[in-house]
């Protein structure tokens, strides 16, 4: 079983548009409404998969409510911490060509007891995990110590962590050493501050993250593909894609196929690259079911490309 636990989950409305232009009005030619945070997308895509998942996450209000709903609906289990604030509700363009605009709400204000309720939660429901996932942002009055907190927790109970969040709360947590880390370019970029121009500069920017705590770390490349470093070895893998129709939860999808393939090595690796890949050519947030993935897209190699210049480089 997989525990995910999304300290900011949110009710998310993608649209998909021709085009994005600004002051005009825009008839989309499709809608969907999800659950979403990326732990929730981890738990959907795990389930997706055939596999076990357990989601606890804060809700409160209508969004909280309908976001229980939905994933009932789709045989996650939900274990809600009751919060006085509503959960966020945001909004994703998607457009045409590909290009995705996303507007996040900042999400309720959590109290002391609230907090202690979460980390409470989360105990709980460790004891029969395989792995905890702890995704994304932290909503107002969690202290960027609290994804660190949470990992020397569970780490006391015995449970293995995967962390995917970014700036302090990233940087915070690392010295409680994370199981294993998922940035993307931006957040590796960000994490080490310097830019990141090739994949050399993102696996030096990586094997930076191990020396300040992370066992390993699974870097998203975009478009480039994905690095996983660890203590066994150093891995780079890619896919051919033949379209992509939208990136929402690209990530998290990525992880929740690195995770229910033991989590590490390259065959680990081989299975994160599948599952992003597949989610990219589906619409909205949906998550890839079995069906969906094209193995034989993916090619996993221990020669990494040093000097290929990423298509997107972070500045």
């Amino acid at each position: 079983m997989i525990l995910t636990v999304t300290p900011n989950p949110s009710l998310d409305r993608t649209y998909e548009v021709p085009a994005l232009e600004r002051g005009e009005v825009i008839r989309a030619t499709g809608e969907r409404m999800d659950p979403g945070g990326k732990g929730v997308n981890v738990s959907r895509a795990v389930t997706a998969a055939g596999r076990r998942s357990v989601a606890v996450l804060p809700l409160g209000g209508a969004p909280g409510a309908l976001i229980a709903e939905l994933l009932d609906a789709q045989g996650i289990e939900v274990v809600p911490v009751p919060v006085a604030g509503a959960t966020r509700s945001n909004i994703a363009l998607a457009e045409a060509d590909g290009v995705l605009t996303k507007i996040n709400a900042p999400g309720p204000l959590l109290s002391a007891e609230e907090r202690e309720l979460l980390f409470d939660t989360v105990r709980r429901q460790s004891r029969d995990a395989d792995w905890i996932a702890c995704c994304g942002s932290l909503p107002r009055g969690l202290a960027p110590s609290w994804y660190a907190d949470l990992v020397a927790r569970a780490h006391a109970e015995g449970a293995r962590i995967a962390l995917d969040t970014s700036g302090p709360a990233l940087l915070e947590a690392l010295r409680e050493r994370p199981d294993v880390v998922k940035p993307n370019a931006e957040e590796l970029a960000q994490a080490v501050g310097r830019p990141l121009a090739t994949v050399g500069d993102a696996l030096k920017a990586a094997e930076e993250l191990r020396e300040r705590g992370a066992r390993a770390v699974l870097a998203s490349l975009g478009a480039d593909g994905q690095l996983l470093v660890e203590g066994a070895g150093t891995w780079f893998g890619s896919a051919r894609v033949d379209a992509v129709r939208s990136n929402v939860g690209a990530g998290d999808s990525s992880l929740a196929g690195f995770l229910i393939a033991g989590g590490s090595g390259p065959r680990a690796l081989a299975s994160a690259i599948a599952h992003g890949a597949a989610a990219v050519g589906l619409p909205g947030s949906v998550m890839p079911a079995p069906a969906d993935l094209n193995p034989a897209a993916v090619t996993v190699t221990d020669r990494v490309p040093l000097d290929r210049e990423l298509t997107e480089p972070v500045s």
